[in-house]
């Protein structure tokens, strides 16, 4: 439940001026934007003043943080809470944006038991205590081109709605604010057609088949989630083509419905 106090600062934030420097900033680095509706372009505009009014943004390995930072990243986060109820990533603290590719640490158990550890290449990471990580080149490359499904911000922000719950397993919160049983039909809808989409998709990244999803998705639940909202918003006609079941739930779920979006940019 969100406080009667967080409610008014963040109606303050939304009231505020949305600066024409900071439009031309979104037409030029997020190109779909323009196949938003009017309506829907406001809209965008006002979460991005109540994010940047809440999240802090903080540069890494020597990046100065400026408006082209914050504002790119906002506009593409902030596009997957337009007409949902929600708590503007309640989970989320920190944005901290790399000049470009960054390496992490990981570990991999080999069945015999023995524990590898390697630095690994890292686009973007998404924290389930209060952090999003992303490499800056990456998120102007996964905006600059709205139609190869690889967005790194929107990818990194579905993991941060999927964990909202506390757990990574490709399952958010659905239904805020409805009653009990429509939460409950909701979310017995979205189990039963995700994990059929999910052992379809894995099936045909196996067989070597090609599919409009990046194979990256078959790593996991978690994994298909966010590939599959990256797919939605950037190839939702070809999405809504090949898995008209698995559209239908993320149409639901983002109150949007992108396949229906024109096709010119102005």
């Amino acid at each position: 439940m969100i406080g009667w106090l967080k409610r008014r600062r963040r109606r303050k934030l939304a009231s505020g001026q949305f600066s024409e420097d900071w439009r031309q900033i979104i037409r030029e680095r997020f190109p779909l934007y323009a196949r938003l509706g009017a309506a829907d372009q406001k809209e965008l505009e006002s979460h991005i003043l109540v994010f940047i009014g809440e999240k802090r943004f903080e540069g890494c390995k020597g990046l100065v943080i400026n408006d082209e930072i914050r504002i790119s990243i906002a506009a593409q986060a902030c596009l997957l809470l337009l007409h949902r109820p929600g708590d503007y990533y309640s989970r989320l603290k920190s944005i901290l944006v790399y000049p470009s590719t960054y390496f992490a640490q990981s570990s991999h158990r080999a069945p015999a038991g023995i524990i590898h550890e390697r630095q690994e290449a890292v686009l973007g990471q998404s924290w389930q205590h209060g952090a999003v990580l992303l490499a800056w080149d990456s998120v102007q490359a996964g905006a600059a081109n709205p139609f190869d499904g690889q967005n790194v911000v929107l990818h990194e922000f579905a993991h941060q709605l999927d964990q909202e719950d506390g757990r990574a397993d490709g399952a958010p919160l659905l239904g805020e604010g409805s009653l009990f049983r429509a939460r409950i039909a909701q979310y017995s809808s979205w189990a039963k057609i995700m994990a059929a989409e999910f052992d379809v998709f894995c099936q045909t990244v196996n067989r070597g088949r090609k599919t409009v999803l990046d194979t990256y998705g078959a790593s996991n639940p978690a994994e298909f989630f966010a590939v599959a909202t990256e797919c939605f918003f950037e190839k939702p006609k070809k999405l809504l083509q090949e898995h008209p079941a698995l559209y239908s739930e993320l149409a639901k779920f983002y109150c949007q419905n992108p396949a229906e979006w024109p096709d010119k940019f102005d």
